[in-house]
């Protein structure tokens, strides 16, 4: 079982910025991809980044992609998503999610993911 809790959400002006991060449980963090994704209001949850077990690949969605960088220490068990230059579209509750090892498939995709965090709002005012 992997527990994640993410953080750092928050109110923000557009051209502002926010990092969220994600602290997962478990000894064996850097063998998870993890990935963010998020959910506005009467709309299906997206893909938003992603990130390989050791860090090395990346992946972004087209809307944050130049705006947003995924990173993580996996000495601290923490993903994290780095949000610059906010627009009002960004609002959306942000979730992360991590797929084990043993799993394959797009990391663009939720049912690709084993275990979700519980989300955190950001909102982003014009």
């Amino acid at each position: 079982q992997v527990q994640l809790v993410e953080s750092g959400g928050g109110l923000v002006q557009a051209g502002g910025s926010l990092r969220l991060s994600c602290a997962a449980s478990g000894r064996t963090f850097s063998t998870y991809a993890m990935g963010w994704f998020r959910q506005a209001p009467g709309k299906e949850r997206e893909f938003v980044a992603a990130i390989s077990g050791g860090g090395g690949n990346t992946y972004y969605a087209n809307s944050v992609r130049g705006r947003f960088t995924v990173s993580r220490d996996n000495a601290k068990n923490t993903v994290y998503l780095q949000m610059d230059s906010l627009k009002p579209e960004d609002t959306a509750v942000y979730y992360c999610a991590a797929q084990l090892p043993a799993y394959s498939g797009s990391l663009y995709r939720e049912s690709s993911y084993n275990y979700w965090g519980q989300g955190t709002q950001v909102t982003v005012s014009s």
